[in-house]
């Protein structure tokens, strides 16, 4: 019995299926070829189904001037344990030209900005 009071009082915060926001953001984003894009600045979590919409990549910049931020749809990034992070189908060139902002220009993230972010990765939109 005092074991498992005990192993309740441990804070989880990674499961085999869940992992706490705090511990994505950060978390390194890598291509195909296994070159590092970016981090996971935040994601966006829809308020009324739940569902997290983007993970939003920070990517260049020196301690975050001059960053630019990439909303990427949640459903293209896998996760690679043996990277100790997500991949995307996505070379440097094609992040050249994807939707992003700087840290002054943040979108709307309002239903036509989430078509644009997800036509452009050519998945359904939410």
């Amino acid at each position: 019995m005092a074991e498992a009071a005990e192993a309740m009082a441990i804070p989880i915060n990674e499961t085999e299926r869940l992992i706490a926001s705090d511990k994505v953001e950060g978390t390194p984003v890598f291509n195909r070829q296994e070159e590092r894009l970016g981090a996971v600045q935040n994601f966006m979590v829809d308020k009324y189904t739940g569902r997290v919409g983007y993970a939003v990549m920070s990517f260049g910049g020196f301690l975050g001037v001059g960053a630019r931020y990439y909303p990427l749809p949640w459903g293209i990034l896998g996760y690679d344990t043996r990277l100790g992070g997500y991949v995307v189908d996505l070379d440097k060139e094609a992040l050249d030209q994807a939707p992003s902002y700087s840290a002054d220009t943040e979108p709307a993230y309002d239903r036509a900005y989430g078509r644009h972010v997800y036509d452009y990765y050519r998945v359904p939109f939410l």
